[in-house]
């Protein structure tokens, strides 16, 4: 397994906001998680052609994992790059994950980043996370711990149990200033997304 249906509230609501035949839907995702993947397949390639973005999405998860079909990469990308292009959040995660590992695609960290962000700004924490590890890193792209802290502190504002701890990890890496600097922007961009953490916070 390479990628898990790791779905944020966010991600959710968002599923939940474009659905337009939720009854094949629930069949879908209700067969995926006991991994009926033969009925999953079946009923997400019928919505998928029809251009429903969350079967889109449900199709690339199984080629990408070779959940009951060959792991093939080509067609996790197209499935996957579909329901991005629709705004996808998890969608837009994964491509930045495959673009990350060179799976299917040349490996580039700076098309990953892109990826991630686009999600990260959408409020999904896994990509916040994953954005805060690339800037930290600074490996094939320019690095900035002051981004990476901002996006971490953004990740734990949203309830990610992780972030905090990562987030003081960071801080060990900056100055007083910086510290305050990459707080700033965190709050800003919060106070920026309203109404995201509104819907975040009543399906809590």
């Amino acid at each position: 397994m390479r990628i898990t249906k790791t779905i944020s509230v966010t991600a959710l609501l968002f599923l939940i906001s474009t659905t337009a035949s939720p009854a094949d839907l629930a069949t879908a995702q209700a067969a995926y998680d006991i991994g009926d993947y033969e009925t999953a397949m079946a009923q997400w390639q019928e919505l998928a052609d029809e251009g429903f973005v969350e079967a889109q999405f449900g199709l690339g998860l199984l080629y990408a994992n070779g959940y009951g079909v060959p792991l093939n990469d080509d067609m996790a990308l197209k499935w996957y790059m579909m329901a991005a292009t629709q705004g996808h959040p998890q969608a837009q995660c994964n491509l930045g994950v495959m673009y990350a590992n060179g799976w299917g695609v040349p490996q580039s960290d700076k098309d990953a980043l892109n990826w991630y962000l686009m999600a990260a700004e959408k409020g999904l924490t896994q990509a916040q996370i994953a954005v805060a590890n690339l800037y930290f890193s600074g490996y094939r792209i320019e690095g900035d711990k002051v981004e990476a802290r901002k996006w971490l502190a953004i990740a734990a504002r949203l309830g990610d149990v992780d972030a905090p701890r990562k987030r003081d990890a960071v801080d060990a890496y900056l100055t007083e200033e910086e510290i305050t600097r990459s707080e700033t922007m965190a709050v800003s961009w919060v106070d920026n997304h309203q109404a995201l953490l509104a819907t975040t916070s009543r399906d809590d």
